[in-house]
């Protein structure tokens, strides 16, 4: 079936939030559908529609503002903390930033006592978090002290890793057995085999991993799999004369890096990805640090991700459970926001700079992540409670 559409219009996620009355997509996991299915008008919301073939000026600008400082969305602080964070020094800047999101190691305590009593599960992003961020995406190594840690926290909790890279390719980097592994911004999950799943994730399978242990495979976004590799093959033709930009296939979504391209250019990278996505109107346009991202227009992100693998590992209930969170980027908002809403976890951000965030802690680097890790594993060992 030919996925592309006679529509020259492309849907874009804008770098700024956007509002249920501006942007509206089916919101079941129903990637696309023969001609003639109707679906409950309750479950859209309005896409606005734009000439085919226009540019918005406005819009490209927005892109590119968002690419130079591919970040989260910086809401405004408070009066007293708008006048810190302008301060020339980024050392006060940054102090100042704790005030809002604390340390997860100075708070470690204030979370252990928070645990007493609850099951932790932990969910961990890759690049940024566990990884550093390197000019290479291919060489993304995380480090034997990170792999122990990581490798001893799993002892005793739940722990998944959910990331951008395609699963393959974070199993692969990480290379431990003992976790449940989430790629594509969740939309390729290899999680544990539950007795019953419910009707909304009928895309589970049963599946085998490689030492032949049973798991459910979830993919909601399976049947774009060959628009995302048309996609992938037109990317890497069109940018190939840009110095230092990169295409990675990521399964079910494409992730164009700039981190190597000179910033002249980025307007020609943005240019190259909007020629080639204007033909794919079931796919839409995001970006993370250094990187745009060519994803499925489904209701399905790393927040949605987390709440999927809490379920399926029975840890859905709120009352004796604490998951937490600990990623560096944009794309992991959505899971420090389903955290906070349902004010059942902690989600921490991973960053060296002040920037408006959903989650509650923050840790400076990967570093840090490796010692809250370690952190977790002593309070463990030397705990009277049971988590």
């Amino acid at each position: 079936m030919d996925l592309k559409s006679n529509h020259s219009a492309p849907v874009l996620t804008d770098s700024a939030p956007v509002s249920k009355s501006r942007l509206s997509v089916y919101r079941g996991l129903i990637s696309y559908s023969p001609p003639g299915v109707v679906f409950p008008q309750d479950r859209f919301i309005s896409i606005p529609w734009r000439k085919p073939g226009v540019l918005d000026d406005f819009r490209t600008n927005g892109w590119l503002d968002a690419m130079r400082s591919s970040s989260p969305t910086h809401k405004k602080f408070t009066k007293d903390i708008n006048h810190e964070l302008s301060s020339p020094d980024p050392e006060v800047a940054y102090r100042t930033w704790l005030l809002k999101y604390p340390s997860a190691l100075a708070s470690f305590e204030q979370i252990a006592n928070f645990a007493k009593g609850k099951k932790i599960a932990l969910f961990l992003d890759y690049d940024g978090t566990l990884s550093p961020i390197v000019e290479n995406p291919e060489n993304a190594f995380m480090s034997d002290d990170m792999r122990s840690a990581v490798k001893n926290v799993a002892k005793y909790f739940p722990t998944a890793i959910i990331s951008g890279r395609s699963r393959d390719k974070v199993h692969e980097f990480v290379g431990l057995t003992e976790l449940y592994y989430a790629g594509s911004h969740g939309m390729d999950i290899m999680g544990p085999v539950r007795q019953s799943v419910p009707d909304y994730h009928r895309n589970c399978i049963q599946s085998t991993d490689k030492q032949d242990n049973e798991v459910n495979l979830f993919q909601p976004a399976r049947e774009f799999l060959p628009m995302i590799n048309e996609v992938f093959s037109s990317l890497v033709s069109i940018t190939k004369d840009i110095k230092g930009a990169t295409v990675e296939n990521n399964k079910f979504c494409v992730s164009v890096h700039y981190r190597n391209v000179d910033q002249d250019n980025w307007k020609s990278v943005w240019e190259c990805v909007q020629d080639v996505i204007k033909t794919y109107p079931r796919l839409r346009l995001t970006h993370g640090r250094k990187v745009l991202e060519i994803r499925p227009m489904i209701d399905w992100d790393k927040g949605k991700a987390l709440e999927f693998l809490l379920e399926s590992l029975g840890l859905s209930n709120c009352d004796d459970v604490l998951p937490i969170y600990v990623g560096d980027d944009r794309t992991d908002e959505d899971a420090f926001k389903v955290l906070r809403e349902r004010n059942c976890g902690y989600g921490i951000f991973v960053s060296k700079s002040p920037k408006e965030s959903n989650a509650y802690f923050s840790l400076r680097d990967p570093a840090e992540v490796m010692e809250f890790l370690k952190s977790l594993v002593t309070w463990k060992e030397s705990s009277a409670f049971t988590l």
